[in-house]
């Protein structure tokens, strides 16, 4: 797999083939992305929403009136769900909505996630993240030259500078991800996806691949 390669400051340095970046059959591995991005947004739920049944209702659990001889319809205690104020039937309870994946779905998920995205042509390498300041101007510039008409890049590395993610944290259309903690959803909901040669390593180590050279 051919990607355009950048040299620090933006400048291109031609091409590079990246003969063991992951390759997959058409269609394989799309039902593993699909599981892993569903996945991430279920384990980002707090499920801490919650009703009180009949029995939690603060209030007395008294007969409201006499059961016969008024004319109107049985009642129990105003507890009851139909009563305003009462307790709720079938509501929602605090719960965990976390899912898991085994180590072959996320490994399949990911390699989908970033041949599609190879295929698509929004994959560029850089050989390193730096800056000369920590100022936003400054990766504001390095990320308009490699990539100018993108709203959302992804700065992947294996690890950033403190001037450097000082450089970056103001910008709201670039965000940095070290390479080892990303997932499938970091990959698909971006436009471009700026990865340096270190971070690329270590993606490529997690598929059991040989490092770049």
């Amino acid at each position: 797999m051919k990607f355009k390669l950048f040299k620090a400051d933006g400048s291109p340095s031609g091409d590079v083939d990246i003969k063991s970046f992951p390759t997959l059959e058409e269609g394989k591995g799309v039902d593993a992305l699909r599981q892993a991005i569903i996945a991430v947004h279920a384990n980002n739920r707090q499920g801490n929403a919650s009703t009180k049944v009949r029995s939690e209702v603060n209030g007395s659990g008294k007969k409201i009136y006499r059961q016969k001889g008024l004319g109107v319809g049985r009642a129990g205690d105003k507890n009851a769900i139909q009563r305003r104020g009462g307790g709720v039937a079938f509501g929602p309870r605090p719960r965990s909505y976390n899912q898991k994946l085994n180590k072959k779905i996320k490994r399949l998920a990911m390699e989908r996630a970033l041949i599609d995205q190879a295929n698509s042509e929004n994959i560029y390498l850089i050989e390193d993240w730096s800056v000369a300041e920590p100022k936003t101007k400054l990766f504001k510039s390095l990320i308009g030259t490699i990539a100018p008409n993108s709203k959302k890049v992804l700065a992947i590395g294996d690890s950033f500078e403190d001037k450097f993610a000082l450089a970056a944290r103001n910008l709201s259309t670039a965000r940095l991800g070290r390479a080892q903690d990303l997932s499938p959803l970091d990959i698909v909901q971006t436009d471009q996806i700026v990865m340096s040669l270190k971070g690329l390593d270590v993606l490529l180590a997690k598929f059991g691949k040989e490092e770049t050279k």
